[in-house]
């Protein structure tokens, strides 16, 4: 029998059971996922898999590709004891090679560590660990405990926002142009010249 793992991820822009089905649905279909489970009211997903078929990477992406997200963190952090760039090159590897971290970067010229993680799998705190452990240290910025999947969430609302307003600018004088004469929303003149443009439009070698 084969080994397996089990991952939670953090899955945003579900907003009904349909949802749940499709993201499951998704999932399901890849080779090497026993088991996905996939709870509305926690927003996660629970995935039981063959580590040496799957790729937490291939997870996201299909998740992507079904239409909806994963919320992923950022840390960056200030790095002590850096010698050179090979220094920097190591880290860099222990980082990639930490589980639920899907990108990482070292600079040795900033001593700074910018890395992007799934946050119900690793935390900063173990970025931190894994940190010191290769040799290194990294600063804890105020002491903050960063909460990245509420920030991921709060991001996603904040755009689906945005799309919004910009969808209203659109449709609001479409809406006043099609219904407006109905509703009495527009002076009648208004749609009397639009028609008279239309009718001398429409006539033979008529000139605009």
């Amino acid at each position: 029998m084969s080994n397996t793992k089990q991952l939670t991820l953090p899955i945003t822009g579900m907003t009904c059971a349909n949802c749940v089905a499709t993201v499951e649905r998704n999932l399901k279909k890849l080779d090497g996922v026993q088991s996905a489970v996939v709870n509305l009211s926690s927003e996660r997903a629970t995935v039981d898999f063959e580590p040496n078929k799957l790729q937490l990477t291939e997870m996201i992406a299909r998740v992507n590709r079904a239409g909806y997200g994963v919320a992923t963190g950022e840390a960056d952090l200030i790095i002590q004891r850096l010698s050179d760039d090979n220094d920097a090159r190591r880290l860099e590897r222990a980082l990639t090679n930490l589980e639920g971290v899907l990108e990482a970067q070292v600079n040795f010229t900033t001593e700074k560590a910018r890395v992007k993680y799934v946050p119900t799998i690793v935390t900063q705190a173990e970025l931190r660990r894994a940190i010191a452990n290769t040799g290194f240290e990294a600063l804890e910025l105020g002491g903050e405990a960063e909460d990245a999947e509420a920030k991921a969430r709060e991001d996603e609302i904040n755009l689906q926002r945005r799309l919004l307003i910009v969808g209203l600018i659109f449709t609001i004088p479409l809406f006043l142009l099609s219904m407006g004469k109905d509703l009495g929303l527009l002076p009648s003149f208004f749609y009397v010249d639009t028609a008279m443009d239309g009718m001398r439009q429409a006539q033979p070698g008529s000139v605009g």
